[in-house]
């Protein structure tokens, strides 16, 4: 992954080839920890098609949130793909961009001063960490509420799921 979070190569060796996407996410939770909500929607520019979805849980963090919305969106793709993250989680754009690598590196652990503590929710950092690899992603971070439709949209979509868990 080069430093503004794509990857070197594509599976094809072609970028230009490769569909290109958006994926506009969010999450929601209300407490922290407490029930939560993600969501993503999913743009292909070319065709015009649009899908949206969100889930959530009960127990959760808005961290786990933002991650799991940017997983479930790149896992409803079904071949590799250039996909363009738009989220309002710097935690998510920095951890894919810039620690993901020196986790690997130290063994899924960060450096707190001198110490090497575990990686928080390492789980969900492994799953997009093997997603990122399946395709060519660049974040763009956008201000939370701040009138960005998807972004709008996607908060309305996480704080509904987050809604059927209280």
């Amino acid at each position: 992954m080069t430093a503004d979070g794509d990857h070197a190569q594509s599976h094809s060796g072609e970028t230009a080839t490769l569909p290109f996407v958006q994926l506009f996410t969010d999450g929601a939770c209300s407490g922290n920890p407490g029930p939560g909500g993600w969501a993503f929607i999913l743009r292909h520019p070319a065709s015009g098609t649009e899908k949206e979805d969100s889930g959530g849980a009960a127990h959760t963090t808005n961290n786990q949130m933002e991650l799991q919305a940017v997983i479930s969106g790149l896992q409803s793709l079904h071949r590799t793909t250039r996909v363009e993250v738009v989220t309002d989680s710097t935690y998510v754009a920095k951890g894919c961009s810039e620690w993901l690598p020196n986790w690997k590196a130290n063994g899924w652990k960060r450096r707190e001063g001198k110490r090497l503590k575990p990686v928080k929710n390492e789980e969900l950092w492994r799953t997009l960490d093997e997603l990122l690899a399946e395709h060519q992603v660049q974040f763009q971070v956008v201000k939370g509420h701040a009138g960005h439709p998807e972004n709008e949209r996607c908060d309305e979509l996480a704080v509904q799921a987050a809604e059927r868990y209280r």
